[in-house]
């Protein structure tokens, strides 16, 4: 049994079957059917697609694969020991292995004044269709919104917004947001971005809320008085959702705890997806809170459960659009000492940055460039050594760097400053 129906717990059924289980399988989804998220900040809430153009799987799918989807259901508790789980509508099934893709919540911080009646209905996350459904209706062109929180998904419903004819503010305490996460070139020149597409952003962190005759009060720091909105939007990250592994006994710690063939402290139980923590080499690594992660982790379940081989790892990789442009992302920026740039940093560009450490690739991020991605993701799996020069010129085929096997013949610039 399979619980939770996000790309996570799909991609383990999928693979499950195609690696040619045969036996009962049962998905168990809160909602109407498993969903595609990435499109809920962009797509999803300019209304240009609707919930049914998001499934992760056609709907006669599930059938066709031997799957019984359980919709519009929860999981309330799992007994590893007896092998049952008990659902939200009051069965209780019997399971001889079960996999947590239980997700997370959407993180809200707590900010005086947030649970106030009065402010409460003007306060959004957006994690699930039912949020971006209740968010796309104040979206209104001069509605008057406050993104908190200039990560991913608070910098994408920022973009989204300001297309829609808000007037958007984008508060974050990090300047420039996601430096650790796409290094300080790219991170200055996406922030930079909002401004030339009319989001104001401010460098600084939300007090207090309160009730306003005319909408909602927030008081940012630094600031004497408080700023007066329409709606706010609070985009600071996830929770993952451990509660069933917790109630059950299993090994949590910062989200549940798993080997690196997903199995939990109990070997009844996998999980996988944004909840997890791989212990690799008796270290626990961070959560890989991404698309393809936890796609990679459904395979890798399904592996451990087919009692096959378990794929080994590739390099991270995910993905943003804001503004009407692509940016990709591989590696990490953060273990880089210094960077390549390729192509010209201009609206429009494409342009892309490589991380290099000890003169191999680690990391590399573009803005419409996935062929660079693609290579530079190649380079770090296998440990090319880097030429910068070749690296910086677009002219370059960087299929043809994955084929060198020298020394690097330039030095990189020191990673730091903006482009």
């Amino acid at each position: 049994m399979i619980v939770g129906g996000g790309v996570a717990g799909v991609s383990t059924a999928a693979a499950l079957r195609s690696g040619g289980y045969d036996g009962e399988l049962t998905l168990v989804d809160a909602g109407e059917f498993p969903y595609d998220r990435p499109p809920l900040s962009k797509d999803f809430l300019t209304g240009a697609k609707e919930l049914e153009d998001l499934a992760l799987q056609p709907p006669d799918w599930y059938d066709a694969q031997s799957i019984r989807l359980l919709a519009s259901t929860t999981a309330v508790a799992i007994k590893p020991a007896s092998g049952t789980v008990e659902l939200s509508d009051g069965r209780t099934l019997r399971a001889d292995r079960v996999v947590l893709a239980t997700g997370g919540g959407a993180a809200r911080p707590p900010i005086p004044g947030a649970d106030d009646h009065r402010v409460h209905h003007r306060l959004h996350v957006l994690r699930t269709a039912q949020d971006a459904e209740r968010l796309r209706s104040v979206l209104v062109p001069g509605a008057r919104l406050l993104v908190v929180g200039a990560g991913l998904v608070g910098a994408e419903t920022a973009a989204t917004a300001a297309g829609l004819g808000c007037d958007v503010v984008l508060v974050d305490p990090i300047s420039p947001p996601l430096t650790a996460a796409v290094g300080p070139l790219m991170a200055s020149w996406l922030h930079q971005m909002h401004a030339r597409r009319g989001v104001k952003t401010i460098q600084a962190t939300v007090e207090a809320f309160a009730d306003h005759s005319h909408g909602l009060a927030a008081q940012l720091s630094r600031e004497d008085a408080p700023r007066v909105f329409d709606a706010v939007v609070l985009g600071v990250g996830m929770t993952p959702s451990a509660g069933l592994a917790e109630a059950a006994g299993l090994e949590c710690e910062g989200g549940i705890v798993v080997d690196e063939g997903q199995t939990t402290s109990h070997p009844a139980v996998l999980a996988v997806g944004d909840p997890t923590r791989r212990r690799v080499n008796g270290t626990l690594t961070r959560r890989a809170e991404h698309w393809e992660a936890a796609q990679y982790d459904g395979k890798r379940a399904a592996a451990s459960l087919l009692g096959a081989t378990v794929p080994r790892s590739a390099a991270s990789w995910f993905w943003t659009d804001r503004h009407g442009v692509h940016v990709e992302v591989v590696g990490e920026m953060a273990k880089a000492t210094s960077a390549v740039v390729r192509g010209e940093p201009a609206e429009g560009g494409p342009f892309s940055v490589f991380g290099l450490l000890d003169g191999r690739v680690v990391a590399a991020a573009a803005v419409d460039d996935s062929a660079a991605v693609r290579a530079a993701r190649r380079m770090i799996d296998r440990g090319v050594p880097a030429d910068a020069d070749a690296l910086a010129d677009p002219t370059t085929d960087l299929r043809a760097l994955l084929r060198r096997r020298s020394e690097p013949t330039a030095a990189a610039v020191p990673y730091s400053g903006a482009p």
